[in-house]
């Protein structure tokens, strides 16, 4: 079993090399673990401060309110960066684990901060009136309705030994990744790298517990990629955070027992438009001259999309009518003018992107009918599309499924859930063995007493 990497850095002298060095070191309280230590360290390139870009005339309106925002992201980042560099030498010393667990919460205590503090900062311009408040209060029921769950779920993250958590994929902020590991290390395993969700605002890696957990006993290796949002990115920076994750785990997942040749490429919601738009940029640069990749689509065996959406100029109307503002979008996606470069529907239904639409694995999308958030035509237009240009792919629809039910009521429910096995039976649909054993798995324990799920089910604001 490979051992989990802490992440040390130290600031170079002015006359250093710009050379990256990594050493590794064990600790003495526990030989398991490994230390990275890397000598490039600039926190001027770490946090650039990079300003929304310029808006089209329809939302020149709120060019101060981004502003503000990325001001607010900077400085948040210059300090948690800042403390965290100062303090980086201590973790030289012997860490017990214990101490390394208290550090992690640390770090998620902050970032779940960091991520209110935005969500509260993108309020108070927004302007919280009576769709906002009943969709917050529906949140908060929604959330304490689920808590059971939620709470076991935490537990096991923090807590389990197959989980390796943060893992540095990149220099950007944000650019970490989390490792879920079978109990059994015997033979390569396939691997999932999952894109969470998020509305493109506030997703983050730990979103991807519950699946990674359910996935990883059934013998899968899941890594969930964090990546910036908005404000601290827009959508280009968060495409190339998903690219450079899945480079990481391309060229390093065999370290940690998975098969480098069964690469499955996966998101949810906001993170499945992510990946999908990730996959396809990469298969453009691959059909290039010159342009230079640190990985390839011919790695990535399928990609399985889970109620996304891929034609953004049939959705951002409809999420203005849910609460996500067209100014606010058009700032996320970068103008109306990127709108076709970040629709991979309407990407590859260009002749210049044909020989691109060639090179894709073959698409799977999966969308609940009772979707609010996404509607599930965005699922099947997408996949009709892509076989109209050449393309492998196919959407699966549930019935009653909401736009949680697939992610998170499900698999808190316990049992056997449709999707669920779904997905399973790709990913071991190659594997006999494999096969076998997922026939007579034991069902999954139940996280959540089926009154508070449909409950829950009622009062989602998604």
């Amino acid at each position: 079993m490979p051992s989990p990497i802490l992440p040390i850095s130290s600031h170079p002298s002015s006359s250093a090399s710009a050379a990256k060095t990594v050493v590794k070191a064990k600790i003495d309280a526990d030989p398991s673990a490994t230390i990275l230590i890397s000598s490039k360290f600039d926190p001027e390139k770490a946090i650039p401060i990079t300003p929304v870009l310029p808006r089209a005339s329809s939302y020149n309106s709120t060019s101060n309110v981004n502003n503000n925002i990325v001001s607010f992201a900077n400085n948040h980042q210059q300090r948690f960066l800042r403390n965290s560099s100062d303090s980086s030498l201590a973790l030289l010393a012997d860490e017990t684990p214990r101490q390394s667990i208290s550090r992690e919460v640390g770090h998620v205590a902050d970032e779940t901060f960091y991520l209110s503090g935005l969500c509260f900062k993108l309020l108070s311009y927004l302007g919280v009136g009576y769709r906002w408040i009943t969709r917050f209060l529906a949140l908060g029921c929604y959330a304490m309705l689920l808590m059971p769950g939620f709470i076991q779920v935490a537990f096991y993250y923090f807590f389990s030994r197959q989980v390796r958590r943060s893992i540095i994929y990149g220099e950007k902020p944000r650019n970490r990744l989390d490792l879920y590991l079978p109990k059994t290390s015997q033979g390569r395993k396939p691997v999932v790298a999952f894109i969470t969700g998020g509305a493109w605002i506030i997703g983050y890696k730990a979103w991807g517990s519950l699946l990674g957990q359910q996935l990883s006993e059934r013998d899968i290796i899941v890594a969930c990629i964090d990546y910036r949002n908005f404000p601290q990115g827009t959508i280009s920076d968060m495409v190339e955070d998903a690219s450079q994750g899945i480079s990481f785990i391309c060229n390093n997942i065999s370290e940690y027992g998975g098969d480098p040749n069964r690469i499955y490429l996966m998101g949810q919601s906001a993170g499945a438009h992510i990946a999908a738009c990730t996959l396809v940029n990469q298969a453009i640069k691959e059909t290039g001259e010159g342009d230079s990749v640190s990985w390839s689509v011919s790695q990535i065996k399928a990609y399985l999309g889970l109620s996304g959406g891929y034609n953004l100029f049939n959705l951002i109307e409809h999420f203005h009518t849910r609460g996500l503002y067209r100014s606010i979008f058009l700032s996320i996606m970068e103008g109306e003018d990127s709108l076709h470069q970040f629709s991979p529907e309407v990407l590859v239904q260009d002749s210049n992107v044909k020989p691109a639409v060639s090179l894709l694995p073959p698409v799977i999308l999966f969308h609940g009918t009772a979707d609010y958030s996404i509607p599930a035509d965005a699922s099947q237009n997408f996949a009709d599309t892509l076989r109209r240009v050449g393309g492998k792919a196919e959407s699966m629809l549930y019935d009653g499924k909401t736009h949680t039910d697939l992610f998170l009521q499900d698999p808190m429910r316990g049992g056997r859930d449709e999707m669920f096995e779904d997905v399973v039976a790709i990913i071991h649909g190659e594997d006999e063995a494999a096969l076998a054993k997922d026939a007579v798995a034991p069902p999954r324990r139940r996280l959540v007493p089926e009154f508070m799920l449909k409950l829950a089910h009622d009062v989602s604001p998604f």
